[in-house]
């Protein structure tokens, strides 16, 4: 009976196998592994990090957010590939496949990628509305329009700037009040259509048509981030946005609130429990180094977020060094107009000095203009 037992086992098992084999698989581990990549790294990498770093002290969150992908991003991480790839099963197939009571995590992960690819697409109209407009010269955001009798800028664009305005009045049309839904924006729903249709191209034949377009939409934006990189670096005031970025302010590690958004961002960053690791990892052979993977993709994607961070510090160095220096050129014109102090005297170097020396010899006069205090780690803190 045992053996009998064995050989309707090993029958089992060797009718099962060929079913297994009909899965597709990459084509080679690059496919794979850029696929990953391109999955984990997102506007989580680009956007929130550097966010977080700013609100956070600078370099100080990477310290928790190092110690949250130690702890907890790597270890899940492995967890999704190893039971896609040897399960070889879609999210809620690998669910059900451990427990039929299970099966409703599955469900849960789908409709959160669903969700979420719904926002990433409209960013992507946002985008292509954007890249579109990018043609003209010189570029509609760039100054303020004239008014109804060419006497003057729009009010709305003066009291805000050029970029608001195309923003919220061109861009998304945006009604007073948030009862009122408006009209559908027929230049927006035809850049959303746009972007569901270059999905549906990219994804339509499975892991056949996304294991090419991968070569380029996963290597495209680092060429595009170095592009910045070097730009930004170049920029009046990079070394202070830098400086910012890689100085940590320990004292911020003492609110839980830092170390809570830490391991959030590993979620985030990582695309962790969305399915999608699960699924490209069952396209895998079964005797795939995962733990590897795991380890080389969630370093490439923490590499990321740091090496997106700089272009990032980097302009923001510039805008708060723009800022001061306005902030200064104001003062000055103000003290040289209240002191009939001859031009050029005054200058942005010299400034604090002919300050203090004017303090001290009219101090009414000097509070009489209120002047405004320019302090550039006030402006990297906005």
């Amino acid at each position: 009976m045992a053996k009998g037992k064995s050989n309707e086992s090993t029958i089992s098992t060797n009718q099962e196998d060929p079913k297994q084999d009909e899965r597709p698989k990459w084509d080679n581990k690059a496919q794979y592994m850029l696929t990953c990549i391109g999955f984990a790294v997102g506007l989580g990498n680009i956007w929130r990090f550097p966010y977080l770093c700013q609100m956070y002290g600078g370099g100080a969150f990477l310290i928790p957010y190092f110690i949250a992908l130690v702890l907890e991003g790597i270890p899940l991480f492995c967890i999704e590939l190893a039971i896609g790839q040897k399960l070889r099963k879609g999210s809620i197939g690998v669910w059900t496949s451990i427990s039929p009571y299970l099966t409703g995590v599955g469900i849960a992960s789908l409709l959160v990628s669903f969700l979420v690819g719904l926002f990433y697409n409209t960013i992507l109209a946002w985008v292509l509305w954007y890249f579109f407009h990018s043609f003209q010269n010189p570029l509609p955001w760039q100054y303020c329009p004239l008014n109804e009798n060419r006497t003057g800028y729009v009010e709305e664009c003066s009291e805000s700037s050029s970029v608001n305005y195309f923003w919220y009045r061109k861009t998304l049309n945006i009604t007073p009040d948030i009862n009122d839904s408006g009209i559908l924006q027929w230049w927006l729903v035809l850049c959303l259509g746009t972007a569901w249709m270059i999905l549906y191209v990219c994804i339509n034949r499975g892991i056949e048509s996304t294991g090419k377009v991968v070569y380029v939409t996963n290597t495209f934006p680092y060429l595009v981030l170095t592009i910045f990189l070097i730009r930004g670096l170049t920029l009046p005031g990079a070394t202070d946005g830098l400086a910012y970025l890689f100085t940590p302010d320990i004292s911020t590690l003492k609110n839980p609130r830092v170390w809570l958004d830490a391991a959030t961002q590993i979620f985030f960053s990582l695309s962790l429990a969305f399915g999608g690791l699960i699924a490209f990892s069952s396209y895998n052979p079964p005797k795939n180094d995962c733990e590897k993977d795991a380890v080389t993709i969630a370093v490439i994607n923490s590499f990321t977020s740091i090496y997106a961070s700089i272009p990032v510090f980097s302009i923001l160095g510039f805008k708060a060094k723009s800022s001061y220096w306005k902030c200064l050129d104001k003062n000055i014109m103000a003290i040289t107009n209240k002191f009939n102090i001859g031009d050029q005297n005054v200058t942005r170097e010299n400034y604090n000095s002919w300050l203090h020396d004017l303090n001290a010899t009219y101090p009414e006069q000097i509070a009489s203009l209120h002047l405004k205090e320019c302090n550039l780690q006030h402006f990297l803190n906005e």
